[in-house]
């Protein structure tokens, strides 16, 4: 039986049974490979086994099943673990090779593991519960779906009835309601999210039209508005966020086919997109560094020039450090540094892949400014005299540079935790990873749309002012 699997007999599997009289009914029309199925755990059934055996294609073990115990046995690296109330011997084999011969009609599906047979001797079938813990042959992809199938004699198909899979988390694992040849499948295709691409295109296009006239209405306003360091720093900060955005937008919109660009245009865009969006949150973080210093050190003047060095620096240089020390530790590889399916970073699992490079300081980015938000509060909520801030219109300022923080932070926060989400949840756990890709899609492309509002009620305020002192 094992010599049979040997690859060099493999011409032997595409030929047929014989279907004479003297073949057993059930065998006719059958593929040699479910004969063989049928024949070998017919024999193992019948033989004395007493423990393990092993052979080059075939290995055979065997255990106890006692009342309210678990036995397990296993195969090729395989374990099976039988538990309920069934009592009696269990023998488990597993058969190298088998997978490619047992027919498969599902073309979006490949077999991606061994073939597991449980065979039974003086049992006492009640509630069985099988536990399989597959090696897969081929690694899973990310957003990938697999199936735990046993094998169907009556239908001569793979069938999932009565067999689970146990998710991403555990991907080899199955759990089988009876006794079988089991094996695992996995789709040729990652699963994909309904609608997410137009939401994707409509929502970033948008997006990208709304920090075009942000931007404009900067340039437009910046002499009227920015009477004041804090309002300078507020501006600036403005200004480079949605510069940083935009940039990276238009990336996102550039690799909206991953499939359609090579695989230096897909680098590229993924180290923009990385650099970018890195840079809109130090930007973030430089809007309340200067704010929490204003705050707390009040006396302390900070002048125009040094704050912009210092904005340059930390908008700027941090995240082009850190862009180039991820892209030279894992030398620009695809699969390491970036995916050519998705034109992103590599999420490989937790604290593992490229993609933490860009979460880690994006989290500790969103703490720092929420710290910074607490402190500020505080501080403008206290009233006296030593620690109020002497000039009206610096105060007056203050406080509109912290609405921007509270505005932004929860606006850009709030989205990237879902992005975490995003990273964490495969496809295959269900709705809850859907309502979450959504989530963040949706709230990713829109969010510069109410700032754009914002920009444009507050400029129609000023108008007003204005029109009003004049007359």
């Amino acid at each position: 039986a094992s010599y049979l699997l040997d690859r060099c007999q493999r011409t032997l599997w595409s030929t047929t049974p014989s279907t004479s009289s003297h073949a057993n009914q059930r065998h006719c029309n059958s593929s040699v490979a479910e004969t063989y199925l049928s024949s070998v755990e017919q024999l193992i059934e019948i033989t004395d086994i007493t423990g393990s055996s092993k052979k080059k294609n075939i290995e055979v073990d065997k255990c106890k099943k006692e009342q309210g115990l678990k036995c397990r046995n296993t195969v090729f690296n395989v374990t099976v673990d039988l538990g309920g109330s069934a009592n009696g011997s269990v023998k488990t084999a597993g058969f190298q090779q088998l997978q490619n011969y047992l027919p498969h009609k599902d073309e979006k599906t490949e077999i991606n593991s061994i073939v597991v047979s449980a065979t039974v001797e003086n049992i006492i079938q009640n509630e069985v519960t099988v536990e399989i813990n597959f090696t897969l042959i081929r690694q899973r992809r990310r957003h990938v779906r697999m199936q735990c199938v046993s094998w169907d004699n009556t239908n001569r198909q793979w069938s999932d009835e009565g067999c689970e899979w146990q998710g991403s988390d555990k991907e080899g694992v199955c759990i089988c309601k009876h006794l079988s040849s089991f094996a695992i499948l996995m789709s040729k295709e990652p699963l994909e999210i309904p609608g997410i691409n137009e939401i994707t295109l409509v929502g970033l296009s948008v997006s990208v039209m709304s920090l075009i006239i942000s931007l404009a209405i900067q340039v437009i306003v910046w002499n009227g508005v920015v009477k004041s360091n804090a309002l300078y720093l507020r501006h600036i900060a403005h200004v480079n966020i949605s510069l940083c955005l935009l940039v990276g937008d238009c990336c996102f919109l550039a690799s909206y086919k991953p499939e359609a660009l090579s695989e230096i245009w897909c680098k590229t865009v993924v180290v923009l997109k990385h650099f970018c969006y890195l840079s809109m949150f130090f930007w973030m973080l430089c809007l309340s560094c200067t704010l929490l210093h204003q705050t707390v050190f009040m006396f302390h003047k900070v002048s125009k020039k040094n704050y912009l060095k210092f904005s340059l620096i930390l908008g700027y240089a941090c995240p082009f450090l850190i862009v180039t020390i991820t892209f030279l530790t894992n030398n620009g590889a695809k699969g390491k540094y970036f995916s050519t399916e998705t034109c992103w970073l590599v999420y490989i699992g937790l604290l593992n892949g490229s993609i933490h490079t860009f979460l880690i300081p994006i989290g500790i980015i969103i703490f720092i400014n929420v710290f910074a938000m607490l402190v500020v509060i505080m501080k403008l909520l206290d009233q006296s005299p030593n620690r109020a801030i002497c000039n009206d219109k610096e105060k007056t300022a203050a406080k509109t540079v912290m609405r921007t923080v509270i505005l932004l932070t929860p606006i850009f926060g709030v989205t990237w935790i879902f992005g975490f989400g995003v990273m964490l949840l495969d496809l295959s756990s269900g709705y809850i990873a859907l309502a979450v890709n959504y989530a963040f899609t949706l709230m990713n492309a829109f969010q510069v749309r109410y700032d754009v509002k914002k920009k444009k009620r507050n400029q129609a305020i000023t108008k007003l002012k204005k029109k009003v002192i004049l007359s």
